[in-house]
């Protein structure tokens, strides 16, 4: 069935976040930055923060097994800002082509409920979205296919006929399960040929 809706994941596609962006200003050398950002403030702790959970809570219990590293865990609340980087303007350019050709356009994002607010004040462009379903807010995240029934439902999307953005193979592979198309993103230029391809652009 032809594509008639897209559905954007926004970190790592449309806009760029990185804590070494933060830790390199408080850690020295690149080495000890991986350290910390794989013993320490980890994927899998950031990810309770994305499911919902306050940052005051699980910068306390992280603190509390790691206490020697408190300051650098209470950085990563206190400036997160500073882990946001700026647009892919490349990815931008292509989301404003297909807003122009009339395509709906909806995201669904892994980002905490505390942090958004922050990207929805610098990104103007998050406002061409019909809807964006944040994990942090619902208390669901990607890949848990239930955040994918929830975008389904609340949006009004029809799997078959969506097509879903994100840079992530594991979200990708929940979302093609309950049927939706998937576009692995890893460049801006192989997403605009890709849509190319099917007709969109």
């Amino acid at each position: 069935m032809p594509i008639d809706t897209i559905l954007f994941d926004l970190g790592g596609v449309l806009i760029h976040w990185d804590p070494r962006m933060l830790y390199r200003k408080l850690i020295s050398g690149e080495a000890e930055v991986e350290r910390f950002l794989t013993e320490v403030c980890n994927h899998e702790w950031n990810s309770q923060m994305d499911a919902g959970k306050p940052f005051a809570d699980a910068v306390a219990e992280l603190a509390r097994l790691h206490p020697h590293h408190e300051p650098l865990i209470r950085a990563y609340a206190e400036r997160w800002e500073e882990t946001l980087g700026g647009a892919i303007e490349e990815t931008v350019t292509v989301l404003g082509e297909l807003r122009d050709r009339g395509y709906p356009l909806f995201a669904l994002t892994n980002w905490s409920a505390e942090t958004f607010p922050i990207a929805r004040r610098r990104f103007a462009f998050l406002d061409w979205f019909q809807d964006i379903v944040v994990s942090g807010e619902v208390k669901l995240a990607k890949p848990d296919p239930a955040i994918f029934d929830l975008v389904r439902t609340r949006c009004g999307l029809d799997p078959a006929t969506t097509l879903f953005i994100d840079d992530s193979t594991a979200n990708l592979h929940a979302a093609a399960g309950l049927g939706f198309e998937t576009h692995h993103f890893r460049h801006p230029a192989m997403l605009r040929e890709d849509l190319v391809r099917a007709g969109l652009l």
